[in-house]
């Protein structure tokens, strides 16, 4: 990559499979969470500490009436957009303009607390200009997903819930092997808390 990319870390899903088993007023994102290093914090904090120190440039989006999530955010080095998001597709168009003029995008989920920090840094480093990278374990494909700058105005176009995989049809996906299980583990249920190896 000529520029670094900038992260984009997606927070603004309502939780709803969460919420269904830990209660209506539980915020998975703020969620106790013991992470791979063995410290327990937010379910969000642990996606951020993992974001290497050369990702600079962070841009988190996330929901209004959220100020715990938006302030940890913000103590990340991270500009926060408020979006009453129709989706995700929303929410990838809005921080991608926000973060017109990066080098590309990294895109990581904020329920994805267990994705070490040397596996994003593998994905940056398999990313081009014109290519899209994202990380493989065995039969899956994984996040995060780096998109290269050629992709600005094709992730600005996206809209609704339609998220960004639809241009790995007409785009030159690099796959990069791990085996980090972080990769495809997200916190939908209570239980998915607590990681354990696979």
């Amino acid at each position: 990559m000529i520029a670094p990319p900038c992260a984009v870390i997606l927070a603004a899903g309502q939780g709803s499979r969460y919420r269904e088993v830990a209660g209506s007023d539980q915020d998975k994102l703020l969620a106790p969470c013991r992470g791979r290093d063995g410290v327990l914090r937010p379910v969000l904090e642990q996606v951020l500490v993992n974001l290497p120190v050369e990702m600079h440039r962070r841009v988190l989006v996330t929901t209004p009436g959220r100020p715990q999530v938006a302030e940890l955010a913000q103590a990340y080095g991270c500009q926060v957009l408020l979006l009453d998001s129709l989706g995700m597709g929303q929410s990838l168009a809005a921080a991608v303009a926000a973060s017109a003029d990066a080098g590309g995008w990294v895109i990581l989920l904020g329920d994805m607390p267990f994705i070490l920090p040397g596996t994003i840094t593998r994905v940056i480093e398999a990313l081009t200009e014109e290519g899209i990278s994202v990380p493989r374990l065995g039969d899956d494909l994984g996040h995060p997903v780096g998109f290269g700058r050629a992709y600005g105005a094709a992730l600005q176009g996206l809209s609704g819930d339609r998220g960004a995989k639809c241009l790995f049809t007409s785009g030159k996906v690099v796959e990069v092997a791990v085996t980090d299980p972080g990769v495809v583990w997200d916190v939908d249920r209570p239980e998915a808390l607590v990681y354990r190896e696979r």
